[in-house]
């Protein structure tokens, strides 16, 4: 199990920037890919965006040409830059790694989420 610190929410208007990051500590060595998902008030939680250890990234069609994703393996942390936002993307954002376990399967830690708000 590792433990999720995000940090870098906030408030921003519309067509601005905010950049979030999340730090991993603990059990990093069976994590095979890392994201971040939201989740807006009476709405499911969504992926956002995926790095995996390969280097590959998956981005929703929403953000797709806005939002980049991006890691410093050094410091364990990964981060999602957002441009261009719209106030649709008001919601809590959760950084999530994914585990491979030795036996097949796999399971997800999550950290505790941070707000972002887009004001119109």
């Amino acid at each position: 199990q590792v433990e999720l610190v995000e940090s870098g929410g906030g408030l921003v208007q519309a067509g601005g920037s905010l950049s979030l990051s999340c730090a991993a500590s603990g059990s990093i060595f069976s994590i095979v890919a890392m994201g971040w998902y939201r989740q807006a008030p009476g709405q499911s939680r969504e992926l956002v965006a995926t790095l995996n250890r390969g280097g590959a990234t998956s981005y929703a069609d929403s953000v797709k040409g806005r939002f980049t994703i991006f890691t410093n393996e050094a410091k364990n942390t990964v981060y999602l830059q957002m441009s261009s936002l719209k106030p649709e993307a008001t919601a809590v954002y959760y950084c999530n790694a994914r585990h491979a376990l030795p036996t097949g399967g796999s399971f997800d830690d999550w950290g505790q989420g941070t707000q972002v708000t887009v004001s119109s």
